[in-house]
């Protein structure tokens, strides 16, 4: 699933490819006709995200609402677009450019009510600057879960998914079954400082830089796309620092990699 990066950097990229102009806006699969019906010619005045959500605010109060999931994806297209291919459940149509939405969880109008009621259940966004860190702070401080378990929980903190979870625990040598309460104030500091840091630079670049300069050598990434990881997706392989085999096991449904001996029990 994308993780909250890639949705600001999706909504900065649609704000400046589409906001301040009237948009067409169609649904060639059909699932999202009458959405689309009801903003189609109106101005977008602007694009946004929360956590792992993006809103499309449209004159007249209209708000289209976007949950990727697992399979959603924009693909932008210059114009003239063509005919759809595949499922294109959203094709948005501006001045200069296009873009075709497939697979999404959630692709819906709301209204403020219900993004009220949204962000309302969402944890503090390291991407938003009117984010406060220690609303996720109470619920951590207070609570016998694993951190490993909090930091990818929606309610506590937005956007985070598992390759920052696991590669900020790493950082901060703490290991991901530990509980929340016994996670020190300063560590959370550290641990919200960093998120904030790293996840603007994965909105700048497009992809998620999270290993040091000094540790940003030998065994390659897990893929030829991504840079090096620390620990996500190199289970059996030696740790980038201290060479111990790094360790996966399943928490909440979810892959988890650490090192044991840089982040100890």
């Amino acid at each position: 699933m994308p993780e909250g990066h890639t949705l600001h950097r999706l909504a900065r990229e649609h704000q400046r490819s589409f906001a301040g102009a009237p948009v067409r806006v169609s649904s060639p699969q059909g699932r999202f006709d009458v959405g689309a019906a009801s903003v189609d010619g109106r101005v977008l005045e602007d694009a946004e995200a929360f956590g792992k959500h993006l809103l499309h605010r449209y004159e007249g109060g209209r708000i289209v609402h976007v949950h990727l999931g697992l399979y959603g994806k924009f693909t932008e297209l210059p114009l003239p677009m063509g005919e759809p291919v595949g499922q294109v459940r959203m094709r948005m149509v501006g001045a200069d450019v296009g873009t075709d939405l497939r697979g999404p969880t959630a692709c819906e109008i709301y209204d403020e009510t219900q993004v009220a009621a949204l962000t309302a259940r969402l944890g503090p966004d390291p991407l938003r600057s009117d984010a406060d860190p220690d609303r996720a702070w109470r619920r951590i401080a207070k609570s016998q879960n694993a951190i490993g378990a909090l930091l990818m929980d929606q309610a506590v903190l937005a956007g985070v998914g598992n390759v920052y979870r696991a590669e900020v625990l790493f950082r901060h040598g703490i290991h991901p079954d530990r509980p929340g309460r016994a996670v020190r104030r300063d560590e959370w500091d550290a641990i919200w400082t960093d998120l904030v840091v790293l996840m603007a630079v994965g909105v700048d670049a497009g992809v998620m830089h999270v290993v040091r300069p000094e540790h940003d050598t030998g065994a390659p990434s897990y893929a030829e796309d991504r840079p090096r990881t620390y620990v996500y997706r190199r289970a059996g392989e030696a740790c980038r620092v201290c060479a111990t085999p790094v360790v996966h096991s399943v928490m909440k449904g979810r892959n988890l990699f650490w090192c044991p001996t840089c982040q100890p029990a």
